[in-house]
């Protein structure tokens, strides 16, 4: 029988690289692919973002080195309607957006075991910091062997039925044996520094991207006010799409008390701000949520993280409004739990599925 075969999704760093050198090593027929999502070379910094220009031709020179094809894939249109599109209208909506969420479940993940199959693929495979395990009623995915790296957060979002086809290559890996391991084979991006901005948004600065998409007088983006929960004018905002909760930059002095941002209400153009006691909530809703094993029961406890690297907190399931909603009751008050963020769900190690912050 002939060794199954993988498509690699290749973002050009280090991670995704040794993910097909690891698999290669395995004995399985490895294609490399990177996907194209925007044009990069209108923007001032194409050349330091994940899956630019520099990107595509690094995972292009590994490929090279470890004797397998690469695919360029032009996913600009899906990339721009799911992703792009979402996180201008999550800012219009008052909402902090996690695009690499989006990414991974409406792009990445799907579109590449799509255009794999027509390679004639088993399976697609990426460099996420997450492991995959087996169990009676099928795979699942669990958290990373590198508690500091784990990138399940990002994940449950990805339809389940494209479980059985996913590999996670470094997800028994820590970041320095994977930098190790990648030196040892002398690939080129064993040191390549990681990328920490948005893909799209290279300059590190959102409101740019925002600005650019509608217009510097747009509501999100225009002059109002600063208030009290109780509706007291505590003065003025540059634009409500430049706040998240939890910040403190951008709200000015004379005060008399540090302020923070609770919310925003985007009919009314305000930001809404109180002190850091107010940000605590001890329960969260969660919407359009996706399971990816059975969902958990109501009373059932279980955990959740409400950020990227923040800790797990354990919460009780309560019935949510709908069948695409529910509500965990937090076991610990959590600071600056945000509208439009990520709540990933966990039973144990294993990610049971999320939704996003209502």
């Amino acid at each position: 029988m002939s060794e199954p075969t993988v498509l690699v999704a290749m973002s050009g760093g280090v991670d995704s690289s040794l993910a097909a050198a690891l698999l290669v090593d395995r004995g399985y027929r490895v294609i490399g692919a990177t996907m194209k999502t925007f044009c990069y070379a209108e923007t001032p910094a194409h050349g330091r973002t994940c899956c630019g220009l520099d990107g595509i031709m690094d995972a292009r020179r590994v490929c090279d080195r470890l004797g397998v094809p690469h695919y360029v894939f032009d996913m600009e249109e899906s990339f721009g309607a799911a992703v792009m599109d979402d996180f201008v209208d999550e800012y219009v909506a008052g909402r902090t957006p996690n695009p690499c969420v989006r990414c991974n479940s409406n792009t990445k993940i799907p579109d590449l075991l799509r255009r794999g199959r027509m390679l004639g693929a088993d399976y697609i495979a990426t460099g996420h910091y997450a492991r995959m395990v087996p169990g009676e009623d099928g795979p699942s995915i669990a958290l990373s062997s590198d508690d500091a790296k784990d990138q399940t957060y990002f994940l449950w979002g990805v339809p389940s039925e494209v479980l059985p086809s996913l590999l996670f290559p470094v997800g028994d890996l820590t970041k320095p044996e994977v930098r190790l391991r990648a030196r040892a084979q002398a690939l080129e991006t064993a040191d390549k520094p990681e990328s920490q901005e948005i893909c799209f948004v290279p300059t590190g600065d959102y409101t740019d991207f925002l600005a650019d998409r509608l217009g510097s007088g747009h509501p999100a983006l225009s002059p109002g006010e600063l208030v009290t929960r109780d509706g007291t004018v505590v003065g003025r905002h540059d634009g409500y799409g430049r706040y998240t909760v939890g910040q403190r930059k951008g709200l000015g002095g004379g005060h008399g008390r540090r302020l923070y941002v609770l919310g925003v209400t985007p009919a009314e153009n305000r930001v809404v701000v109180g002190t850091n006691d107010e940000l605590y909530r001890d329960d969260v809703v969660l919407g359009d949520v996706n399971w990816l094993n059975a969902a958990p029961a109501p009373g059932e406890t279980v955990r959740v993280r409400l950020r990227h690297r923040a800790p797990l907190v354990d919460a009780v399931v309560e019935p949510g409004e709908n069948d695409a909603t529910v509500r965990l009751r937090l076991a610990a008050p959590q600071r600056a739990v945000t509208p439009g963020q990520s709540g990933a769900v966990y039973r144990d190690d294993i990610l049971l599925g999320g939704g996003r912050i209502r």
